[in-house]
Formats: structure tokens, sequence, C-alpha cells
């Protein structure tokens, strides 16, 4: 038997618009096969009806997948009132149903409570594991979960338009963990309405944008352009402060030891920075007074 081919070592970011359809493992692994690359990963799940930004790193980026997968990301949602779901989007199947159906001005006095730091129950079909199941395997087999309150940062909430009375357009801005589809249920159980999310899109998470994304097509096309699509690890990091190694610093980082750097911005002790040697990422670590301590050493993509 011969020998199996591992795959390519490959590295950097790849930022996908995801059409409706595949789910985000789906797109990881389209991505991966199209590159040949040994190894991959997604930094923030998309569901699969939903479109938009995901963002995917090969190789030694994936050492930064955390790094985006904390970062604020920001979703256009539209609710359509008037009923609910298994799922709390179109996908599912309606359990109850209203005939109200609020006003622009009902919405806007509703949004308040849900901005800022809030707790929020996830739909009983997500990823949130229960006693070691997901919960939507468990909804699946028809054993719907009772799932605790968790808390998350809403740093922005608005309301975009009313299209039509049966619906309302939405942008969210909000931390890791949060469901938009949970949003949609709760605000429409506050209007006394109902709700359910008919369509979402990501468009921007972290650092990355959907400008000049790439498409679904493009994965199916030339693998040395997609290739150059690539961004560097080091664009996930764009929210840690970088520091310079210090001459003779490097090496002791890239084996893991403390090495002295000289910060762009002051930095206090604890706080946590990358360091750099000729613009290429060397390590992600803790400052501690004029060196940094590191808890990832990377290859500098």
């Amino acid at each position: 038997m011969g020998r199996r081919n591992k795959g390519r070592d490959v590295s950097g970011w790849l930022v996908l618009d995801k059409p409706a359809g595949p789910t985000s493992t789906a797109a990881v692994n389209k991505a991966r096969s199209a590159l040949r690359a040994a190894k991959a990963g997604h930094a923030g799940t998309l569901d699969p009806a939903a479109t938009g930004l995901l963002a995917i790193a090969f190789g030694e980026a994936t050492k930064t997948i955390p790094f985006v997968t904390d970062a604020l990301k920001c979703y256009r949602f539209t609710i359509r009132w008037g009923s609910e779901t298994t799922t709390d989007d179109a996908e599912g199947t309606v359990t109850a149903t209203s005939a109200s159906r609020p006003s622009a001005a009902a919405i806007e006095a509703a949004l308040p409570p849900f901005r800022g730091d809030i707790l929020q129950t996830p739909p009983a079909f997500s990823a949130v594991k229960v006693a070691g199941e997901r919960a939507y395997d468990l909804a699946r087999g028809g054993d719907v979960p009772e799932l605790a309150p968790r808390p998350l940062h809403v740093a922005r909430l608005d309301l975009v338009g009313v299209p039509d009375p049966d619906r309302a357009e939405l942008e969210m801005v909000c931390g890791k963990g949060g469901y938009v589809r949970a949003i949609a249920r709760d605000l429409g159980r506050v209007l006394g309405c109902l709700g359910h999310v008919e369509r979402l899109r990501r468009l921007w998470s972290g650092p990355f944008t959907l400008a000049g994304a790439t498409t679904w097509e493009d994965l199916e096309g030339d693998p040395e352009a997609l290739e150059a699509r690539l961004l560097p690890l080091e664009s996930a990091l764009a929210g840690l402060p970088e520091c310079r190694c210090a001459p003779g610093a490097e090496d002791a980082l890239r084996h893991g030891q403390p090495g002295a750097v000289i910060p762009a911005r002051p930095l206090q002790w604890g706080e946590e920075a990358w360091a750099s040697s000729g613009g290429r990422a060397v390590a992600i670590g803790l400052y501690e007074g004029g060196h940094l301590r590191p808890t990832r050493v990377l290859s500098g993509g």
C-alpha cells in the first residue's frame, strides 16, 4: 500500500462568502480539497441556510483561530413575524402562530433590553452540548433539551428597515456565542407577534470583511489563483498589540522561551500581544516588562 498523501503545507486565511446550503464544515472541506491543504478550520459556524463571511484558516494560521472566534461579528438578518418554528428559522416546522404585527416604533422600543451584556437562551437546534451531546442531535431525535441562558455581549442591535408588515430587517454586532435565531425568537415573544429568522448574512468577523471575498465558484477554479487569495496569518492578529523582537530574541521565542521585545505602544504587565520579526509573526504570548512569554509559537505563515 502506498503512503497516504497528507496534503500540502498551506498556511493563511481564506475569506469565503458562503452561499446558502452548505454547512460550515462542508465549506471548509471543499476549500481544503481545492488547495490540497493538510490542515484547515473555520472561525465561527454559519448555519447551512445562512450566507456571508466564513473565515477559513489553513496550516499554521489555525493557531490564530481563537482570536477571530472571540472577536465581534456583524450580522444582517430578516425576521418573519407571525410564527415560531422548531429551529427558530425558516428551515423548521411551525409550532405557533400569531395574527399580530408590530409597528416600526414598537420594534424600536423593544430593542434596548437586547443590547449590552444580556443573557440569551440558545435555540434547541444549536451546537451547545448537553450531557456530552449536541443539542441539535437531541432535538432531531425528539428530545428537546432545556438549555440554560448564557451571557452575550451585544455591541449593537439596530432596526434597518420594515419592508412590509410581515418582516423587519435588523443588524447586530455581537461577541462570541451569539445566536441571531434566539434574538428573533425572543423579540417576537416580547412584541407578542412571534417570529423567526427568514434570512441571515454575516457581514464581517473580527478583522475580516466581505470586500474581495472568495466565492463558492472560486473554490472550483484554479488552485494557484485560489492560493493567491490567502491572507497571511498575521491578519488575524489585528486586534492584538504587536511587539518587535529585540536582537537575539527571535530564536528564544521560537523555542517557546521568553524573549525581549519592543512594543509598538505601551503595554500593561500580562497583556496579550504578538511578537514579530520582519513583519512576520514569531509568537503570541503575555507581555512581562520588556519580555514576551510565549503561549503560542508561530512559523510566520
